[in-house]
């Protein structure tokens, strides 16, 4: 546990759910552990016990991503946990291939509808069908232009255009929009969608006033900071700004809220985690700051932010994140940016 981790409350202390069986956290609220084929090697999800059209279930958050390993582990919740009783619905907080992997295949199972932001489910269906733009050959490009030279990397990238797919073999045709603000009725409590964004599109957490419980996705995780990322699709984005602005969507939940992230253990001290981001991204925006007294991209970037070796998945989330900090600082007027000769975009003090 790092210093910063260990500053938080772990209720439930270093218990963690088996794989295919499930934890109770608070009444009608149970956690799930689905394995990940990545460096990050687990997910959380919840079971929420419910009630729809006269019917006695459950709403499942999140899904896990489309691995054979997945499918074992949510076949014994189906026969151990759930006990024969059906999913009514599946809510995905977002996009990303361990979030709404297997939403087709559980939705169809149980003749279950899909729920989700608008802006998760468009990115969803145009990664799951490979469109220009958001296929894993459109990073090639992007990146070329912030530095990456190093010709074995692109090639790996360029073995990626179906990542996405693979992960997330289908969407749903149909889904049921969730909003900011909207009130979701699960098993005769309200939660409150508290969208965020510069993660992803429109990231749904989701807050219990009556159980003081915030389902926090990838937006607030105890032991990592969220990727936020400069993408192919959205070249000039400003996504870090957006992240640090959708922190304060949080502020006015109670301390002693339960957060339930998407990675790490549950926790309490939502606050304090809150803080210890915002410091986070201030000390590497003044990182970069520094090394930008030199003209430099966001490959260079890359090294003085990620101090370990990086493959081909890890790296495009270091080049996006290290865009992402260049970005903000760009727009915050503190950098320019000029295309150099070599056709790298390099930024520098004004």
């Amino acid at each position: 546990m790092n210093a910063l981790e260990s500053a938080l409350s772990y209720p439930c202390g270093d218990a963690l759910p088996a794989p295919g069986g499930m934890m109770s956290l608070a009444d009608g609220v149970r956690w799930l552990r689905m394995p990940l084929p990545f460096a990050l090697d687990h997910i959380n999800l919840w079971l929420l016990e419910d009630e729809r059209d006269a019917r006695s279930g459950f709403t499942a958050i999140d899904c896990g991503v489309a691995t054979d390993a997945t499918r074992a582990a949510w076949e014994q919740v189906f026969a151990d946990g759930m006990r024969g009783a059906p999913l009514l619905r599946v809510l995905a907080t977002h996009c990303h291939p361990d979030h709404v992997g297997l939403a087709d295949w559980l939705c169809t199972r149980f003749g279950a509808p899909l729920w989700m932001s608008t802006g998760e489910y468009g990115f969803a269906r145009m990664m799951s069908a490979a469109l220009p733009g958001v296929d894993g050959t459109a990073a090639i490009p992007h990146f070329e232009r912030h530095g990456l030279v190093d010709a074995a990397l692109r090639a790996q990238l360029g073995e990626r255009r179906s990542y996405y797919p693979t992960l997330v073999p289908a969407v749903p045709a149909a889904y049921t929009r969730i909003q900011d603000g909207q009130r979701i009725a699960i098993g005769g409590r309200d939660w409150r969608m508290i969208a965020g964004f510069g993660h992803s599109p429109e990231h749904a957490a989701l807050y219990c006033e009556a159980l003081n419980v915030l389902i926090s996705g990838d937006m607030v995780l105890p032991r990592i900071s969220t990727n936020v990322s400069v993408f192919a699709v959205e070249p000039e984005g400003n996504p870090l700004q957006q992240y640090l602005d959708s922190l304060a969507r949080f502020d006015g939940l109670p301390a002693a809220t339960l957060v339930l992230p998407s990675h790490g253990r549950p926790f309490t001290g939502l606050h304090t985690r809150i803080a210890q981001l915002r410091a986070h991204h201030a000390a590497r925006l003044a990182e970069v700051v520094q090394a930008c007294r030199t003209p430099a991209s966001a490959a260079d970037m890359v090294p003085l932010m990620f101090c370990r070796p990086l493959d081909a998945h890890q790296l495009t989330f270091a080049l996006g994140e290290a865009l992402a900090h260049l970005h903000k600082l760009w727009y915050d007027g503190v950098l320019r940016r000029s295309h150099d000769d070599d056709g790298i975009l390099r930024f520098h003090l004004i």
